[in-house]
């Protein structure tokens, strides 16, 4: 292993990617890249619990590869590869689950959601997501991993599976991965519908400005945006869909203007469709040269070909080297 430390963090191909997961994620892979090893996958074995059309996730995979590339993500500097090419992720995600119970799955919040949520489909997949997450991180013997709260619970049963594996055969292969923490608050981008967070779980897609999104549908979209009936007199405090319009701007790199619909809104003089047309131009200035740079590797796939087998390369390497830690430490070890 290098003297860098390792992260290791991925995105499931469920759709086209949205701002919520670039300034939520994406972005910061790219900034990690400089200061760490780093494993950044496309997470497709996950995305199977919810049974997605072949053909729909194949393209997905393709799109979420496009997007990281598009967005920054330089395969000559981070580990860019799909989940799914890295056959030591399933074999370690079968050893893990030897070392897993169900009990502690079962209190999993994430599965107890998913449980409310999907009540017709509880798989296997979705009990030992954690599991296959784990494996994911300790493939790699990852020293950190940038999460959500959300996704806090799962970073803590790898924590577990990591140090029970390690008493269980008295070695220490695996590290116990900590989560990343970036300087100030993590970013959330709230959404157009006025709710907190851009998601295209339980929200429409009307609050979802998508990374491809043109600039005739994110006009649109922007315009319809959730409001209220303004500040009645100076100094109210701001309402919560107009702060998300104005969270909105200064991610886009609109801070001058923001600041200037601030002022306005405590003047209770502020103009909702000249802050929604700030926010589309700022918006759509943004997002186009990412989208330029998406249509130049969706027209070059001999160039994505080479990004993927190089990954494929690099994630095996260290994959393997893991496996082998693995495999003697349980005792699968050749006869011949």
């Amino acid at each position: 292993m290098s003297g860098r430390k390792r992260v290791v963090s991925g995105i499931r191909p469920t759709g086209d990617l949205h701002l919520g997961n670039y300034f939520g994620a994406i972005k910061n892979f790219v900034e990690l890249q400089d200061k760490h090893e780093c494993y950044f996958f496309v997470a497709d074995l996950h995305a199977l619990t919810t049974h997605p059309n072949p053909d729909n996730l194949a393209q997905n995979v393709k799109h979420t590869l496009v997007v990281y590339l598009a967005s920054g993500v330089d395969p000559d500097k981070a580990t860019l590869y799909v989940q799914s090419d890295v056959p030591e992720i399933p074999e370690l995600y079968v050893y893990l689950n030897m070392i897993a119970y169900k009990g502690e799955l079962e209190r999993c919040p994430t599965f107890k959601e998913k449980i409310r949520q999907h009540p017709d489909n509880v798989n296997a997949g979705l009990l030992t997501y954690p599991v296959l997450m784990s494996a994911d991180i300790l493939i790699h013997r990852a020293h950190y991993v940038p999460v959500g709260k959300d996704q806090l619970p799962h970073l803590e049963l790898t924590r577990t599976y990591a140090r029970r594996f390690n008493n269980l055969y008295g070695v220490s292969v695996f590290p116990e991965p900590e989560p990343y923490h970036f300087l100030g608050e993590p970013i959330k981008v709230p959404g157009l519908d006025g709710t907190p967070k851009m998601s295209k779980t339980g929200s429409s897609e009307k609050g979802v400005i998508f990374l491809t999104d043109p600039p005739e549908v994110v006009q649109r979209k922007i315009m319809r945006a959730v409001t209220d009936s303004g500040p009645q007199q100076p100094n109210m405090p701001i309402s919560e869909p107009i702060q998300n319009l104005l969270t909105l701007l200064r991610l886009v790199g609109g801070e001058e203007e923001a600041d200037f619909f601030v002022e306005q809104y405590k003047k209770a003089t502020i103009r909702y469709v000249d802050l929604k047309k700030t926010l589309a131009q700022k918006t759509i200035e943004f997002l186009k040269p990412i989208q330029e740079r998406i249509k130049e590797y969706e027209n070059n796939p001999q160039l994505l070909k080479q990004v993927v087998e190089k990954g494929i390369e690099k994630a095996r390497e260290s994959a393997q080297q893991t496996m082998e830690l693995v495999r003697d430490a349980i005792g699968i070890r050749k006869l011949y």
